[in-house]
């Protein structure tokens, strides 16, 4: 087992993985040219300087880092004279501090990467949404080291991981911990979204409403079948993958603090944890709301304007409210949802051999079965999440968080053949 781990880019995380099967751990500055795939806010605020010491840190310790440039969309700046000098000038900075690899999910930066600094590894990420054969044998002939494949599609298709691996001879790296919905419909749109939030030129200023976490996160709340459909690798399943010739695997999260994700590299190691699954896979396990709120309004004052009709419209206060109920989702004594680990073992060995994307679910029953096995949802908790969403959902759609007044058109005015008055 190799672990790609995410750093919080505290020492004392580098220093406690002594013993563990980590190879390297990933991360990047809050924001950079390029930008990644987690917006500025949900990260701290590091310098270089303090970047620097972490990878000596890493490399003293025989660990690796992994830097990413994994932005899906670079808002075709990558083509202008402004662009390709700041890319040459992140790249020359990576290869000063003698980062080891960089991540990738935008086939140009994968050519120009091997083109001029040849010296580094290079990683696919998950943003390239690698699932098929084809893909995985284009991105291996354009000179990729390693790709991580798309955990929304192939997680749980041992048919098509089979094929992949027989097809390329590059490493091949699974995300492990990821709470997705299945095939999830919003993941695009996702992905563009949270590139742009963390990119230092951009007019977001690294702070997005995120429309599809709170989309997603409604969605497993009003059926818990969706924590089981989702596209997580248990630690106790982590052997299966290993018959299938899959032996990299990567750790989430880059914002956790350092005993949650010692908690989860400790869980695949020994490949067991007995407890919550949310603990593992919840992106905000362990957060602490007010370091959340302080980093979204360092954001929202880069873009006063927006920022201030948030706040007189109330939506910074119902986001606020929200983000601390968010908060107990998968913490404290009473969490708001246990989904049982122990109840699903089994879970993978008895799966459908068919595929998920060529079956119905309401058919199958599977998933359903196991969510009323293992999958626990407080009520109370359930109804103060949707009061407090309410407001946040309604004011997305009419305008209203940014201080527009907007008149719902009549049904009359949408027909076909209607003129404007």
């Amino acid at each position: 087992m190799h672990l790609s781990v995410a750093t919080n880019f505290d020492d004392e995380l580098i220093r406690r993985l002594e013993g563990y099967p980590v190879a390297e751990v990933f991360g990047k500055l809050p924001c950079d040219f390029v930008g990644g795939g987690r917006p500025s806010y949900l990260l701290s605020p590091i310098s270089r300087r303090r970047f620097q010491r972490h990878v000596d840190l890493a490399r003293s310790f025989g660990i690796g880092f992994n830097y990413l440039l994994n932005a899906a969309c670079l808002d075709n700046l990558e083509f202008t004279r402004r662009g390709q000098r700041a890319i040459e000038r992140i790249l020359r900075w990576l290869a000063d501090s003698q980062v080891t690899s960089i991540t990738v999910s935008v086939p140009y930066l994968l050519e120009l990467i091997k083109q001029r600094f040849p010296d580094f590894e290079v990683k696919v990420g998950v943003f390239a949404r690698v699932a098929t054969v084809q893909q995985a044998k284009f991105w291996e002939g354009f000179g990729a080291d390693c790709l991580t494949l798309d955990p929304l599609v192939v997680n749980r298709d041992f048919k098509t991981l089979a094929a992949i691996r027989a097809s390329v001879r590059c490493r091949l790296q699974l995300l492990a911990n990821s709470d997705c919905l299945l095939y999830c419909p919003l993941a695009g749109y996702h992905m563009v979204g949270l590139s742009h939030a963390s990119q230092r030129h951009h007019r977001s200023g690294g702070v997005a409403l995120d429309y599809c976490f709170l989309t997603c996160t409604a969605a497993k709340l009003d059926d818990p079948v969706h924590y089981i459909r989702s596209n997580w690798i248990r630690p106790e399943d982590v052997a299966c993958y290993e018959r299938a010739g899959y032996t990299h695997f990567k750790i989430l999260e880059r914002g956790a603090p350092t005993d949650v994700m010692l908690r989860r590299i400790r869980a695949y190691a020994e490949r067991r944890y007995d407890g919550n699954l949310l603990d593992l896979i919840d992106p905000l396990a362990g957060r602490r709301t007010e370091e959340l709120q302080r980093n979204v309004a360092r954001g929202l004052l880069r873009r006063w304007h927006d920022g201030w009709n948030l706040l007189r419209s109330g939506g910074w206060a119902a986001l606020r409210r929200l983000a601390d109920i968010r908060s107990e989702l998968a913490t404290g004594e009473r969490p708001g949802v246990c989904v049982d680990n122990r109840k699903l073992d089994g879970f993978l060995e008895g799966f459908p051999a068919a595929t998920c994307g060529s079956r119905d679910c309401a058919l199958c029953g599977y998933c359903q079965a196991w969510a009323e096995r293992a999958v626990t949802i407080d009520p109370h908790y359930r109804a103060r999440y949707a009061e407090a969403e309410r407001p946040l959902r309604e004011g997305l759609r009419d305008g209203s968080l940014w201080g527009l007044s907007v008149t719902r058109a009549s049904r009359s005015d949408h027909v076909a053949g209607a003129r404007p008055r």
